[in-house]
């Protein structure tokens, strides 16, 4: 995802439901999965080509497919087709820079978001689209490029967690949202703690690299802020949305997932403040240093204006000066310079501007 999604050309004017790949490809090819479970057992398999999917279809189980890769725009179609998409809803999945939105159609309800992660490799923050559609039966998740951010819940799955085995796919896909913000809150936490300690750098060590590293903080809470606002929107849109797919008793959980992204939120908003005031902080500072310089310039020229003018006139050419032809003039001099200098330091110290 580009840090500012932009419009081709060649897009404009394109039917919403024009079947067209919006994003980078991030996989050479399609991979696809299925668990297939229920209360007593679990498959799961890799599937090499539709086909295979379409065996799942009329199963009484809990199915969730699982498709990374989203370039390849015939397969999709395929499993459109399998499966009697609406149109808009592979448009939509192939729009990988679209806003996290929610949709119910006849025969899926459709929710798309931002997973979130930081990557270790790239050492950068990194922003994949996820797709979800699930009825009663089934629920498809589609992803950029292959990872283990749902890891945790296959393995519940495997490890026959009762609530997540006994559920419907509604409850799935609950969880599977509820895993994607909790990746929000981790990285918002481990990008805090590093926020947090540009406090101390900040007093002891004001200087251009601390206001590099607040500006990187600042451009990646912005960037993470454009997945976290919208998904806000969207969930709590889920929450209160009346589905046949979304059943009563677990209506609460989506709830949950409200309260849990709005302390994404906050933490998000919390964070830009935290930067901005160290900024202001930063700039406070860097003025205070100048002001205590030229308050030292303007009081060491103060010192020495006085003194240069009796310089100066012990410095002209004339016959006739006091003390000219006077043994200990020159020394008379210096002693007056010296006192004049004192007294004002002892004037300026009593007033308190040194």
């Amino acid at each position: 995802m580009t840090r500012y999604p932009k419009k081709a050309k060649s897009e404009i004017g394109l039917s919403p439901t024009e079947l067209v790949f919006r994003g980078e490809k991030k996989v050479d090819q399609i991979q696809m999965g299925v668990i297939d479970f229920d209360e007593t057992s679990v498959e799961e398999k890799t599937i090499q080509n539709v086909k295979e999917i379409a065996t799942f279809a009329h199963k009484k189980t809990v199915t969730w497919f699982n498709i990374y890769g989203l370039h390849d725009i015939e397969i999709l179609k395929e499993i459109g087709e399998e499966f009697n998409f609406d149109k808009l809803i592979l448009a939509d999945v192939l729009e990988t820079q679209s806003r996290p939105k929610i949709e119910d159609f006849n025969n899926f309800v459709f929710i798309s978001l931002k997973m979130i992660q930081f990557s270790e490799e790239k050492q950068d923050i990194t922003v994949e689209n996820l797709s979800l559609l699930f009825n009663d039966n089934i629920l498809f998740s589609f992803q950029e490029k292959k990872g283990d951010v749902f890891e945790p819940v296959r393995n519940r799955i495997r490890n026959h967690k009762r609530k997540l085995r006994s559920s419907r796919p509604d409850y799935l896909a609950f969880a599977l949202i509820d895993t994607v913000i909790d990746h929000y809150l981790y990285l918002l936490g481990m990008l805090g703690e590093k926020i947090e300690s540009i406090d101390d750098v900040l007093i002891d060590h004001p200087n251009t690299s601390v206001i590099d590293e607040i500006k990187s903080y600042k451009k990646k809470i912005n960037y993470i802020q454009k997945g976290i606002k919208p998904a806000k929107e969207m969930i709590l849109a889920l929450s209160k949305l009346e589905s046949d797919f979304i059943h009563k008793k677990n209506k609460i959980h989506f709830k949950e997932l409200v309260n849990n992204i709005n302390q994404a939120s906050d933490n998000v908003d919390s964070y830009r403040e935290l930067l901005s005031d160290q900024l202001n902080v930063y700039h406070m500072m860097i003025s205070s240093r100048l002001n205590d310089i030229m308050k030292f310039l303007t009081i060491f020229s103060v010192i020495f204006i006085p003194l240069t003018f009796i310089a100066g006139i012990y410095g002209t050419n004339f016959d006739v000066l006091p003390e000219l032809h006077f043994k200990y003039g020159y020394y008379i001099m210096l002693g007056c310079m010296a006192v004049i200098a004192i007294a004002m330091l002892l004037y300026f110290k009593r007033k308190k501007w040194l």
